[in-house]
């Protein structure tokens, strides 16, 4: 923990100091000057105020015994029993780091008459899944959710927690992280583990400008939420091996202050994640007008429509629809890029895509890096064409059809 102290007898003029923070952090409390919560640690009133008025204390954490904590776990996150499909996907990751430093993989699987779904996971390689299983867990409230995952991990000590990125699993890691006072890295794109258990999460940061390389050295468990679509999920394997351990948890743990009054169940949609054939918009469209044929060729191809950042930000399209490290992860059977030069950001978010096919009239776009097919050209020319082109096949199979 680091702290900022003041040391009032080094501050003849009250008034002088209050300006010197960025961040109008620096308040004065009745002649008594006070560190407000709006501090980031700048220490710029360390370095410009007066001489020893401002000190930086920082205060070291006592080394944790790593070898207390053994396993990796994947929160299982679902509702009402159906399994979310980023749970497997954390199942192969977690698979893939626990080979490298010979630690069992865990599911911590909360919920109601649930039971009989962890056959499934096993499935896919866990060692053991661990099952709350109680009526108070019928609707997901955070407090009994959050409680059971806490028992769990007090039980178990795994050094390693990874939960879905989802509306759920943001709404829980957070509070399982601020009650066992370690870190949680968000919306993590890479993870890889070092000899000592030490987890190495990166990240986009600043809009995806940056990739923050994040490790959590004197805390356990380190805590990382992954979005739908980053990783792979593995093969299931034909005889498990592994068990399912019940357990329970005290009542008064379950309490909640949240009444569930009713549920109304939304509308399903297929998200642009679950895509096989993504058509994506990009600057290269001049006018609201033309995205027109992107839908056009999209219709034709049975497809959704992404975009990049650009097209979200002027108004063009939902930014539901925005591919990219700052938008959705998606790995379609095909996607076509129109326009697309190809930057990092973009590319991070469907490189694991099928099959690519890349539109470009530059032919240095980095898009065509990792473009299956390249058709360089002016997306106006480029694009209609294939319209007709589709038209035509379906034309010939069409009549195919009617011969037979």
């Amino acid at each position: 923990m680091a702290k900022i102290v003041v040391n009032m007898e080094k501050i003849e003029d009250i008034k002088s100091v209050l300006e010197i923070c960025p961040f109008g952090a620096i308040e004065d409390n009745n002649g008594k000057i006070e560190i407000g919560a709006g501090c980031k640690m700048c220490k710029m009133c360390v370095k410009n105020g007066p001489k020893g008025a401002f000190e930086f204390i920082e205060e070291k954490k006592a080394s944790i015994n790593k070898d207390e904590w053994k396993g990796i776990t994947v929160y299982v996150d679902h509702h009402e029993g159906e399994i979310h499909p980023v749970t497997y996907e954390l199942i192969g990751k977690a698979r893939e780091m626990a080979a490298k430093i010979n630690h069992p993989v865990y599911c911590v699987f909360v919920g109601h008459n649930i039971k009989d779904k962890c056959d499934n996971l096993l499935a896919y390689g866990v060692d053991e899944v661990f099952v709350y299983d109680n009526e108070e867990f019928k609707e997901f409230r955070i407090e009994p959710y959050t409680a059971a995952v806490e028992d769990y991990i007090n039980s178990v000590k795994p050094t390693i927690m990874l939960v879905g990125g989802t509306t759920l699993g943001r709404s829980l890691a957070p509070r399982l992280a601020a009650r066992f006072k370690t870190g949680l890295t968000a919306d993590c794109t890479i993870l890889d583990i070092q000899e000592n258990t030490d987890l190495d999460q990166i990240r986009p940061a600043f809009g995806g400008n940056i990739m923050a390389h994040i490790h959590t050295p004197n805390n356990r468990p380190q805590f990382a939420t992954v979005r739908y679509k980053i990783f792979s999920a593995p093969e299931k394997i034909e005889v498990p091996t592994g068990k399912i351990t019940l357990c329970n948890l005290d009542k008064e743990k379950l309490s909640s202050n949240i009444e569930v009054l009713d549920i109304k169940s939304k509308t399903k949609e297929v998200g642009l994640e679950d895509a096989e054939i993504i058509v994506v918009a990009s600057r290269a469209i001049k006018k609201q007008e033309d995205m027109e044929m992107i839908y056009k060729l999209a219709d034709k191809l049975g497809a959704q429509v992404g975009g990049t950042r650009p097209m979200v930000e002027a108004g063009w399209l939902d930014p539901r629809k925005q591919i990219g490290l700052s938008g959705r992860t998606v790995k379609p059977k095909l996607i076509i890029t129109c326009g697309v030069s190809g930057a990092v950001q973009f590319v991070a978010g469907m490189s694991g895509s099928d099959y690519i096919i890349a539109i470009n009239q530059d032919e240095k776009a980095p898009i065509f890096d990792v473009a299956h097919m390249a058709l360089i050209g002016d997306i106006y020319e480029i694009i209609p064409k294939l319209i007709e082109k589709i038209d035509e096949k379906s034309l010939q199979i069409a009549v195919a059809a009617e011969e037979e």
